[in-house]
């Protein structure tokens, strides 16, 4: 099978049966998307969410939460990951906010990465997610599916890489959709360890499928 027509399957079967993916995150604003994303940098959205609320209530705004210590944000996060760097990086996110954004989330990657704490996917999340910005964020779901199923090469050794291969094949007007359909699929069929195989739509385009044994392709169909 072509590369293109294993996009082309792929594309349309979600395009039919998940025409409208998001992000299990919970925010009501850029900003609070923002420091929700970076808290969730090795970290579940389900944690995320049961930090979040307490976070949003004490910290409502950039303004708010820039005059607040790492020491202070800490206390509402240390069931995240990473507590101690991730205060830091909240309390100079929000203060660039203020200082170089005039308190507003910026729209473009370059400017994005400059904020503490806000790396290439966490920029690319908030461009796509936000701004609707033909943007791949390629987290490890992303990374692991996509070369699973084909959809990159196996020279593609970086997220970076991985991210130049799905944009260079996806109409720009689905690459925003694509991060949530990669996302969501690897997050709940095309597990890490135990691919749930009997569960995929996609097992007729996916290379890691047909290079399985036939045996073991029938056990996974049960």
């Amino acid at each position: 099978m072509l590369k293109k027509e294993r996009f082309e399957k792929f594309l349309d079967h979600f395009s039919k049966n998940f025409p409208e993916p998001e992000t299990e995150l919970n925010y009501n604003n850029p900003y609070e998307l923002l420091v929700a994303v970076i808290l969730s940098a090795q970290c579940t959205d389900k944690r995320v969410n049961m930090v979040t609320p307490k976070l949003f209530e004490r910290y409502p705004s950039p303004e708010i939460m820039a005059n607040a210590s790492a020491e202070e944000i800490f206390e509402l996060i240390r069931s995240i990951s990473y507590p101690n760097n991730k205060s830091k990086h909240l309390a100079g996110m929000a203060r660039m906010l203020i200082s170089d954004f005039n308190g507003e989330v910026p729209e473009k990657v370059e400017d994005l990465q400059k904020l503490p704490g806000v790396g290439r996917k966490t920029a690319n999340v908030i461009a796509s997610v936000i701004y609707n910005q033909p943007t791949m964020a390629v987290d490890t779901h992303v990374f692991r599916v996509s070369k699973r199923i084909g959809l990159v090469s196996e020279k593609a050794k970086t997220p970076l890489e991985v991210e130049k291969e799905l944009v260079k094949h996806i109409p720009k007007e689905l690459i925003h959709k694509s991060h949530h359909w990669l996302i969501l699929h690897g997050r709940y069929i095309c597990l890490a360890r135990n691919p749930q195989c009997n569960l995929c739509p996609l097992t007729a385009i996916c290379k890691y499928y047909q290079k399985l044994p036939s045996a073991k392709q029938e056990e996974m169909k049960f």
